[in-house]
């Protein structure tokens, strides 16, 4: 056999099989990937095929219809109809219950994918023992210290610390009525007065006033 004559053959079982109208177009596409039929021997063969009253060809505007001839198959009673119609309408059912659970079941595998697996759950758990066992030393190593601070000293320390800063303050406070007072009558500028005196200011030594 011809690859013409094959390629009209298998449009010809393809009709008939689906049994629904289809353009030139339509056929190309769904044999092309799997028998490699171009669209010009798709054409022509279909074209054959009708002229040949192998199939039938209705034209809309510009372009063309192409439906498997329905003499061939027999008649369908009102009976069969309602069979098919319940066939479909169980399959219809059986299929949706299906799309659910194989979406239930994918649902459940991508949870199971972002779970530790076991050897992972062991190894995080030994992790964990160990990071609470050094903790537990560490605490251990605090509670039988013998230099803890006690309320009274600490309550001390920030007494002299807060002293400290307020004692800071008032010096800086002093020292800039002061250098205000002098640049009055001096002829540069602050800086160079506080370059020629040899003054470091906080700010020049990074200095941070603690807040109170």
């Amino acid at each position: 056999m011809s690859k013409k004559e094959n390629g009209a053959s298998l449009i010809l079982a393809y009709l008939n099989e689906k049994n629904r109208p289809y353009s030139a177009q339509d056929v190309f596409c769904n044999l092309q990937k799997q028998h490699g039929l171009g669209k010009t021997a798709v054409v022509k063969a279909m074209e054959l095929l009708a002229l040949e009253g192998k199939i039938k060809e209705k034209t809309y505007g510009k372009q063309k219809i192409y439906f498997a001839d329905q003499a061939q198959f027999k008649d369908v009673n009102d009976a069969d109809l309602k069979a098919m119609d319940h066939q479909i309408s169980e399959l219809s059912g059986e299929v949706q219950s299906l799309t659910q659970s194989c979406r239930q079941l994918d649902a459940e595998l991508k949870e199971l994918n972002s779970s530790l697996t076991t050897e992972e759950m062991v190894s995080e758990i030994r992790d964990l023992k160990a990071e609470c066992s050094g903790y537990g030393a560490r605490l251990e190593k605090i509670k039988s210290a013998s230099n803890h601070i006690t309320p009274e000293e600490k309550d001390k320390v920030y007494k002299e610390r807060d002293l400290y800063v307020k004692e800071w303050k008032k010096r800086k406070r002093l020292a800039s009525d002061m250098i205000s007072a002098i640049l009055e009558g001096y002829p540069k500028s602050k800086k160079e007065f506080l370059e020629e005196v040899g003054v470091e200011t906080d700010e020049d030594c990074k200095a941070v006033l603690p807040s109170t």
